[in-house]
C-alpha cells in the first residue's frame, strides 16, 4: 500500500504533506513514499520545525491519494467544524 508522510506546521499548526522536495497544505501534492520512509522521517525532524510527523497510508493514485483512517482523512480535508472551510478536493461527504 503506497504511504505518504504528514506533520504540522509548528508555527501554524497547518497540516502538511512531503511533496518529495518540500511540504504542502493540499494531499494532491503529496509524493509516495517508498522504502526510504523511516530514514526520511528522522532527517526531516531534525532539520524542520514539523509536529507529529507520521507516515500515513493511502489508496489512488498521485493527485488523488486518499487516506485509509478517518482521522488522516479529517487532517486531509481541513478543518472538520465548517464545511466552507474545508480545502482542495477532499469533502466531508467522503470522510
Amino acid at each position: 500500500m503506497p504511504r505518504v508522510l504528514t506533520g504540522n506546521r509548528l508555527e501554524t499548526g497547518d497540516v502538511l504533506w512531503w511533496t518529495g522536495s518540500d511540504w504542502s497544505t493540499a494531499i494532491r501534492d503529496a509524493a509516495e513514499i517508498g522504502t526510504e520512509g523511516d530514514a526520511l522521517l528522522a532527517r526531516l525532524i531534525a532539520a524542520e520545525r514539523i509536529n507529529d510527523p507520521q507516515l500515513v497510508d493511502v489508496t489512488g493514485a498521485p493527485g488523488t491519494w486518499l487516506p485509509t483512517t478517518t482521522r488522516q482523512r479529517v487532517r486531509a480535508a481541513g478543518p472538520s467544524v465548517r464545511a466552507d472551510l474545508a480545502r482542495g478536493s477532499l469533502s466531508t461527504d467522503s470522510i
